[in-house]
């Protein structure tokens, strides 16, 4: 009588520990949610795109304002990391296999835990393709750079910087029957080497001074004002594109935060979800 019992004693160790020597992660679930959430991420962002081109117009009193549009696209963003994170997130959590003789506690965290293996790798495989395409780019500048090119000397005057060049030719007299577009083209790399420096050097105001002088008709203190103003408004401009930089990079990173916690939540309901008509059936 006493056989059963003593055979029977050492069958739950053995599944304990075949249950642990498993592991803890569904990669086919993981992989499927995240091809469900990288194409909603991509009809999303051509529909997002398609509203935001419609949003905006050319005309002056008509569209969204630049404001309006920076609002509506950290919205959009969000959006998309919401609807996708929690489809691939709760996909993720009901198509992984339901795990026996585990504390409920534990099913919580594993369940969680998928969901954000699933938000990371879309988001590692979303970059990866990005930086493909980045590169894939690069490459072919490199090459049509390098056709270009024949010889060292060719090579060593492209990758000279203009404005050297112009500061080699300068005339203390700008000539105001020089050809405009050789005007403005030096004018523009005085000022775009201004603007990366972050000042516009003494030498460098009163020449441009001299040019817009004998170029327009103006005197030289008027022409000094003009080239203040100008000067003035690149940089508030530069500032203006810096601003708008930064907040994308904000909005990017906190519409990725909340896929995250999106992905997480969903794979935890989606595994309660399945635990749940597991047990009924």
């Amino acid at each position: 009588m006493d056989t059963p019992v003593l055979t029977s004693e050492p069958q739950a160790p053995a599944l304990l520990t075949q249950e642990a020597n498993r592991s803890g992660v569904s990669w086919a679930a993981i992989i499927a949610g995240t091809v469900v959430a990288a194409a909603a991420s991509l009809i999303l962002l051509a529909l997002g795109s398609g509203l935001g081109l419609a949003s905006v117009s050319p005309w002056s009193g008509s569209g969204a304002s630049a404001a309006t549009f920076t609002v509506m696209t950290a919205i959009w963003l969000i959006v998309v990391q919401w609807v996708a994170s929690g489809l691939g997130g709760y996909l993720t959590g009901r198509l992984r296999s339901k795990w026996v003789s585990v504390h409920t506690h534990e099913v919580f965290f594993r369940d969680t835990a998928h969901g954000l293996i699933m938000w990371a790798l879309a988001a590692v495989l979303g970059v990866a393709l990005l930086a493909s395409a980045v590169a894939s780019a690069l490459d072919t500048g490199v090459q049509v750079a390098g056709s270009a090119a024949s010889g060292a000397a060719n090579i060593t005057a492209a990758a000279a910087n203009p404005y050297d060049i112009d500061t080699l030719f300068r005339s203390s007299r700008p000539n105001e029957n020089a050809p405009a577009s050789n005007s403005n083209m030096e004018a523009t790399r005085i000022l775009g080497h201004a603007l990366t420096a972050g000042q516009m050097p003494p030498a460098d105001r009163t020449y441009l001074a001299q040019l817009v002088a004998a170029r327009s008709g103006l005197s030289q203190e008027e022409a000094q004002r003009r080239v203040d103003t100008v000067m003035t408004q690149a940089r508030q401009a530069a500032d203006t594109a810096r601003k708008a930089g930064a907040m994308a990079s904000i909005y990017v990173a906190l519409s990725m935060l909340i896929g995250a916690f999106i992905a997480g939540v969903a794979a935890a309901v989606g595994g309660r979800v399945r635990d749940t008509h597991q047990a009924r059936t």
